[in-house]
């Protein structure tokens, strides 16, 4: 009976939070008890876009370069959207805008759209670790202002 009375008391929380006109749900309602779907949404988002961007560098890097001449350009793209991984990272690009529109009934598009910069830090990391790419001083640096602004609009 009390669990049941402690579920009608979260979910009531949870009502009263997100009615009141904040548009920012919480991350955790008593003592870590309920993650908001919301930032899942969002991270499933960022997952999803960064898992697209990766496929696509990968398989496009093993086709080697676009050709110069229009005819051959279009040749060289048929044949890459047939490669079933390209296919995939579509794929992911389209999964990504469900959960950004399934984030959108949970956010202001204010507090939410920062929280996408992250997929520049995933992207960044992963490049260097997949595709041996350099981390330069100015890509760090670039990344800690990205950073600080994240902080700074979700907390501010």
């Amino acid at each position: 009976m009390s669990a049941i009375v402690s579920i009608s008391i979260s979910i009531t929380s949870i009502k009263t939070v997100q009615s009141q006109g904040q548009g920012i749900p919480p991350l955790f309602l008593r003592s870590g008890e309920f993650i908001t779907m919301g930032y899942l949404y969002i991270f499933g988002c960022i997952f999803f876009t960064v898992y697209g961007q990766l496929i696509l560098k990968w398989r496009l890097s093993l086709k080697g370069a676009m050709p110069e001449v229009f005819a051959e350009k279009l040749m060289f793209l048929a044949k890459a959207f047939l490669d079933p991984f390209i296919l995939s990272g579509f794929a992911a690009a389209f999964v990504a805008s469900l959960f950004w529109m399934a984030a959108m009934t949970k956010f202001q598009v204010s507090f939410a759209y920062p929280f996408m910069s992250i997929a520049f830090i995933a992207v960044l990391f992963l490049s260097a670790l997949f595709f041996h790419e350099p981390i330069t001083l100015g890509k760090v640096l670039g990344l800690i202002l990205i950073t600080s602004g994240i902080i700074v609009t979700v907390k501010l």
